[in-house]
């Protein structure tokens, strides 16, 4: 009888822990699809692609002399900014037209974007290879105390991963959106729209009217929440963070976007706009699209027609050209009001044999960066203040994604064939950002992402061994016993 009474206590708890392990799949499943795109989001779309399309600039291309330099910021540097592109006055006359018309319709008519009021959260693209470089970017973040919730936008169903998106993400409060879904509320529209053009359109589709935009390779070392409930963000609206070059800008951007109806000549000196700041770095994006729509929808069309036109306008083949100068240039342009973080950008490796190599970003604290600017102490003129805090951590390149970091000679490879630590230097940016500790907790989450995704992540399909030569590095440069200085 006891024996039986054991049997049945085993049979009922199997059971209720089958019952447990559907309900969780289903409920997971049910958070997790991709919602169907709202009613709302379509009827942007569907008002505002013709926006878009009316306000073609209509003439060739800009021809480029040769790239542009790469020059580190210095404000001291008065040098004018580089003149590489050539237009004929006529295609300069139509691109004119063209932006005058399309600030003119989103001035006087623009289609109210959609976005659930008094909400915010995060946005993201990825899909394939970047999706698990995604999640463990994500579980970083979640380290750092934040709950906020995320919107990733992927480009279609070919990128839709089921387990990542139905099972991982939403155990994250996260969710996969499919940009496709939406796009085509309008048929063939996608097809003007590439990989480096969707950063502006997840942000124009997301649910929240107040967003922070990272790279599926960035995260934020603190809970990013304080950024919104500060300044500059209160009064701004907009925040963006800085490359590490000049701006190489061309002269003929501002001859197009010239709100005068016909260009004034002068004799009157003029800012040299390579010397007001750097060049913008776009892995981190803060934006109010309550206060900023207009913003939003004027870099949407230099993203639309930036392959073709306003992307060398921005950059003259500069390193990174792309939709990095365009929100920028669109509150510029609308003059409304942003803050650029001046604290520069920072690189992280390590040390080689021929210097130094770098795999990391690092972007500083714009509360504290503010707080300091404010009062005059701008450190990228001199100022020899205390800097603010880092605040994101920017895994650029090589992706540290663990089906493929361990290549010869890569960040975590050395040129023995040796694991070796990815950040060891300049010594004083990772003691700052937390040093072996951050590390450590970056491939603590690598390995976990390693471990829970094989077999599982359609981008990894056919690999195998990736947990356990991700657990062989953990184990030989995080074991226990490891010092954990910098």
């Amino acid at each position: 009888m006891a024996a039986f009474r054991t049997q049945h206590r085993r049979r009922t708890a199997l059971i209720t822990f089958g019952l447990v392990a559907v309900i969780t799949w289903t409920f997971a499943s049910c958070r997790s699809q991709p919602p169907n795109p709202s009613t709302s989001h379509e009827q942007f779309w569907t008002e505002f692609h013709p926006l878009l399309v009316v306000a073609d600039p209509n003439c060739n291309s800009p021809v480029r002399v040769r790239n542009a330099e790469s020059v580190g910021f210095d404000p001291t540097n008065i040098d004018p900014l580089p003149d590489l592109l050539r237009l004929t006055r006529e295609d300069v006359s139509s691109m004119r037209r063209a932006h005058r018309q399309f600030i003119a319709s989103i001035q006087q008519s623009p289609p109210r974007l959609p976005y659930q009021p008094h909400t915010r959260g995060l946005v993201s693209t990825a899909g394939g290879s970047y999706l698990p470089v995604l999640v463990i970017s994500l579980r970083m973040l979640r380290q750092s105390g934040s709950t906020l919730p995320m919107e990733v936008f992927l480009a279609n169903w070919d990128e839709y991963d089921g387990y990542v998106c139905q099972v991982v993400l939403p155990s994250l409060n996260a969710q996969c959106v499919v940009l496709s879904e939406i796009l085509d509320a309008i048929p063939d529209s996608k097809s003007a729209i590439e990989k480096y053009q969707y950063k502006v359109f997840a942000m124009m589709f997301s649910s929240f009217e107040e967003i922070l935009f990272l790279d599926a390779d960035a995260f934020a070392l603190q809970d990013p929440e304080v950024l919104f409930t500060s300044d500059p963000f209160l009064s701004q609206g907009l925040i963006t963070w800085p490359d590490f070059w000049r701006p190489t800008t061309s002269p003929l951007y501002y001859e197009i976007v010239s709100q005068d109806p016909k260009p004034k000549k002068t004799n009157e000196p003029q800012p040299n706009p390579a010397t007001i700041r750097q060049s913008t770095e776009s892995g981190e994006v803060l934006l109010s699209k309550r206060t900023h729509a207009r913003t939003l929808l004027l870099a949407a069309y230099y993203n639309f027609y930036g392959p073709s036109h306003y992307y060398p306008l921005l950059s003259q083949g500069a390193a990174g050209e792309g939709d990095k100068e365009t929100f920028v240039a669109a509150a510029t342009a609308l003059n409304e009001p942003f803050y650029q973080v001046s604290e520069p950008i920072r690189a992280v490796g390590r040390g080689t044999p021929d210097g130094f190599a770098g795999s990391t970003m690092v972007q500083y604290n714009p509360v504290e960066d503010y707080l300091l600017t404010k009062k005059g102490e701008w450190r990228i003129k001199g100022a020899t203040v205390p800097p603010p805090q880092p605040f994101f951590v920017h895994v650029n390149f090589p992706k540290f994604n663990p089906a493929t970091v361990f290549t010869d000679n890569g960040p975590v490879v050395d040129e023995r064939g040796q694991y070796t630590r990815a950040w060891t230097a300049p010594e004083d940016v990772v003691k700052a950002f937390g040093g072996k500790q951050t590390e450590k907790a970056y491939w603590k989450e690598i390995l976990w992402t390693a471990c829970a995704l094989e077999g599982k992540s359609l981008s990894w399909k056919g690999r195998t061994d990736i947990c356990s030569k991700t657990a062989d590095y953990w184990s030989t440069i995080f074991g226990e016993g490891e010092d954990e200085q910098i």
